[in-house]
């Protein structure tokens, strides 16, 4: 809650309740602090004489998803702004007297080619989940994707249409989860397991253990069971994991590969 909200339920007062969409927020590379941050209104300062918070993007995202194309080439400053926001699930800004904060927690999702820059390790420690995206090699999956695109690129309301029933039977299957997510176990037993497996391969802290143990019963719960599996964990452990392992120059093994092999050797 804001600190306004907060005041007016410790003083009993009724809150109007709206059920939105959730917000999707595109925070492009050339973004400014005071874009991403906010800043003073200056219509209502030069038309009204009162200083007003204009919010920014954070603010946006409060409750949804921020989406960074090409995260490895953010500017420094702008990374130190998500860091502090993704730590704290507040946003403080401070400007020419004003002094605001609020709520701003936001899944983010973040792409990039890693050809074209390394991640900072504080910000790439704060994704959860790292999936690498290669080139399809199979010649007829490849000549599936082209005939879709020219579908696509000829009536993209028709190609939107056909896949319709899919996204539909997607979009309940995820809200279901959501609803069943908190009835799902995760016995002791995995548990330990996958810290050990984090423990033997030197994962720094403990937010790789965390995320493990929150993807599995996520995965668990899309599929709709109660407890997780061994297979859950096997399926979500390289993605919790491969970017928390130390780079090592001259290792030519793909990290995923280097989690897959210590869950099998500690699961069996």
């Amino acid at each position: 809650m804001g600190i306004e909200v907060r005041e007016s339920v410790v003083k009993g007062e009724d809150l109007t309740v709206v059920l939105t969409k959730i917000n999707m927020v595109d925070l492009p590379l050339g973004a400014t602090e005071d874009r991403v941050c906010g800043t003073i209104d200056i219509e209502k300062a030069l038309t009204e004489g009162v200083k007003a918070f204009e919010p920014g993007l954070l603010a946006k995202a409060n409750r949804g998803i921020l989406y960074v194309d090409e995260v490895n080439l953010l500017d420094d400053h702008l990374v130190d702004v998500l860091l502090d926001s993704a730590a704290s699930g507040w946003n403080t800004v401070e400007r020419e007297g004003i002094s605001i904060s609020h709520p701003a927690r936001f899944i983010l999702i973040g792409s990039g080619n890693p050809e074209e820059g390394e991640l900072r390790p504080q910000l790439l420690d704060r994704f959860g989940m790292h999936a690498q995206v290669g080139t399809v090699r199979d010649a007829e999956l490849r000549v599936k994707i082209v005939e879709e695109r020219a579908r696509f690129d000829k009536n993209p309301k028709e190609f939107r249409k056909s896949y319709m029933a899919e996204q539909e039977k997607l979009q309940q299957q995820i809200s279901s989860a959501r609803s069943f997510l908190s009835s799902v176990q995760i016995d002791h037993d995995l548990k330990v397991k996958i810290s050990k497996v984090c423990s033997e391969l030197n994962v720094d802290g403990l937010r790789g253990d965390i995320v493990t143990n929150r993807a599995a019963k996520a995965l668990a719960a899309l599929k709709g069971r109660e407890h997780v599996t061994a297979e859950d964990i096997a399926t979500v452990i390289p993605n919790c994991l491969r970017h928390r392992l130390r780079k090592d120059p001259l290792e030519s093994i793909d990290s995923g590969l280097l989690v897959s092999e210590k869950f099998y050797e500690v699961f069996s």
